[in-house]
């Protein structure tokens, strides 16, 4: 096997669109990072959304960046170790979803060498990991009911609804009325401002698990106002974007628990930082998704193992997103549980027919 970096851009068809209060996907994209080594074959996922709507990194932002400055400076510093992303990549202004899946793939090739796994690495312990449902923004109140029957039927250990304005207050009240006392939570993606704290208010009532990222992601003195007046716990997400704009959020007592996501992040190594500071300040974690593919999706499994991730993960099966996957086996949730497949314990295994069959397009170096 020669040594070689590729990237390929896959698209696969979802099973129901993704809608939140910016915007609406019904494919899944997502750049992969193949690195091959001494007989060694490593990958990583770099996965934004498309159409910018989430973020401002898109499949061909990082696509773009991969192939002109991340992936021809990594062959020319010959650095194939995990902290070559937070060295050269994070230390800069970047497309942190680039740099995961980069970071990813580096992970990968370093626990081969290494014959070590990914929890060895990580320092954490197998055990089966608690899956929380989210449901997307629906046309009617009736069709929000009908797809959290259909997919609470696994046994989820949460509910999470998207609320946007004027889709927030009265859906809560029918998911109470027909789920009574369900784990529920909600998310705002950043929908709402400051002239919106009534609403807050009254969901305030509702006995939810937290309030996720319910104003701008810059707004932290927002957040600490309006936590201030909740007695539900504001969680934070996109504003939980480094290290220090959370150590800073915490600080301000802006919230009182952290969504982590690897890709939001820039890479598994910052996600643990992040971890490990809330461990200390005694704030509570759980692992985001964007969604990603199964790949990416197993790197934030592995984290969700941290003793400080108390909250359900919103990892879901490979089926409830999308019509296939890139790995082998995907990833299933049963009773409400996802326990990591035997075949995914030491890294994550690709399944490279479903890469080729999803291929858009493709490159190496």
């Amino acid at each position: 096997m020669p040594n070689r970096v590729s990237l390929i851009h896959v698209e696969i068809p979802m099973t129901e669109p993704f809608r939140i209060s910016s915007g609406e996907v019904r494919t899944k994209e997502a750049v992969l990072i193949r690195i091959e080594m001494d007989g060694i074959q490593a990958w990583g996922e770099a996965s934004p959304m498309a159409g910018g709507f989430y973020s401002s990194e898109t499949p061909d932002s990082s696509w773009a960046y991969l192939s002109a400055h991340a992936i021809p400076r990594l062959l020319q510093s010959r650095n194939f170790h995990p902290e070559f992303v937070a060295r050269e990549l994070l230390a800069e202004e970047c497309d942190r979803f680039a740099a995961a899946g980069l970071e990813g793939a580096l992970w990968d090739l370093t626990v081969q060498r290494e014959a070590i796994s990914f929890t060895q690495a990580l320092g954490v312990e197998y055990s089966p990991v608690a899956s929380g449902l989210a449901v997307g923004i629906y046309p009617t109140i009736d069709r929000l009911i009908q797809a959290c029957e259909r997919y609470l039927a696994d046994g989820y250990r949460r509910l999470k609804i998207k609320i946007q304005p004027g889709w927030d207050v009265e859906p809560l009240r029918e998911i109470r009325r027909v789920f009574g006392e369900i784990p529920l939570m909600v998310d705002a993606n950043a929908a709402y401002t400051p002239a919106d704290f009534p609403v807050f208010e009254q969901l305030d009532g509702m006995g939810l698990l937290m309030i996720e990222q319910p104003l701008a992601k810059d707004d932290l003195e927002g957040h600490r106002r309006l936590q201030a007046r909740l007695s539900t716990p504001v969680c934070l997400d996109e504003s939980a974007s480094s290290p220090e704009t959370l150590r800073r959020a915490i600080e301000m007592e802006a919230c009182r628990i952290v969504n982590v996501k690897i890709q939001r992040l820039g890479g598994i190594q910052k996600a643990r930082e992040v971890i490990e500071l809330c461990a200390a300040r005694g704030i509570p974690t759980w692992m985001g998704t964007m969604p990603e593919l199964g790949l990416a999706s197993l790197h934030a499994l592995y984290l969700a193992l941290h003793p400080n991730c108390t909250y359900p993960t919103d990892v879901e099966a490979s089926r409830r997103w999308y019509q296939d996957d890139i790995i082998d086996p995907p990833i299933a949730v049963r009773d409400g549980w996802i326990n990591i497949p035997p075949e995914h314990h030491a890294r994550p295994r690709i399944d490279t027919a479903a890469v080729d069959r999803y291929r858009k397009r493709a490159a190496e170096w």
